[in-house]
């Protein structure tokens, strides 16, 4: 009698809890804000911000993760700035020929050509026309102005700043500066 006795009131103890759970909403939560994030629309109002700020302004001098501010700006002036005064940083141990070579045709080889003479793909097949050799006597060509270049763009170029960091650029100037030496053109310039 006595194991019948038990025997029932284990049945009802189960019973009960199978009718007490609900699976129509979740158990009892901790943390309910980890299950239930809010979430804020990019630069819409938001109640933590002064003066209906969408998103400040970061603090006067910062400087993003990982950029290096380049101090010459992208004026004409800078650019003769750069032609003069600008070295590249690399040593000699430092510079990776191959490595500035894969990096020009990535990114140049395709309107100035394997060469550096101005025939790349787009120029063979008239997309952009009139891109000059390296070897031109007009260009006179220097490290600072090829790496001002790459950095703002000149003309119908563009900035390549975004896709090539410090160190890359100053591989493919001096992968540059070999292709110019290459087509005949003196590696240094006389004023």
């Amino acid at each position: 009698m006595k194991s019948l006795f038990k025997l029932i009131i284990l049945m009802v103890v189960l019973i009960s809890f199978a009718s007490c759970q609900n699976k129509s909403r979740p158990n009892y939560q901790y943390f309910p804000d980890m299950y239930y994030p809010v979430g804020y629309e990019t630069y819409s109002e938001v109640e933590f911000l002064p003066y209906d700020m969408e998103a400040k302004l970061p603090a006067k001098g910062t400087v993003s993760r990982g950029h290096i501010p380049f101090d010459i700006d992208g004026t004409l002036e800078g650019y003769d700035l750069a032609k003069a005064t600008l070295i590249s940083p690399l040593d000699s141990t430092q510079i990776d020929s191959p490595r500035g070579g894969q990096l020009y045709d990535i990114y140049c080889a395709v309107c100035h050509g394997k060469k550096g003479d101005g025939q790349g793909i787009l120029v063979q097949r008239e997309k952009i026309l009139g891109v000059p050799a390296f070897n031109d006597a007009g260009r006179a060509l220097t490290p600072g102005s090829i790496y001002h270049t790459i950095y703002y763009g000149k003309n119908v170029m563009g900035s390549y700043a975004n896709q090539l960091d410090e160190e890359e650029r100053w591989q493919v100037v001096d992968y540059v500066m070999q292709l110019k030496a290459e087509l005949g053109g003196s590696q240094t310039v006389k004023d």
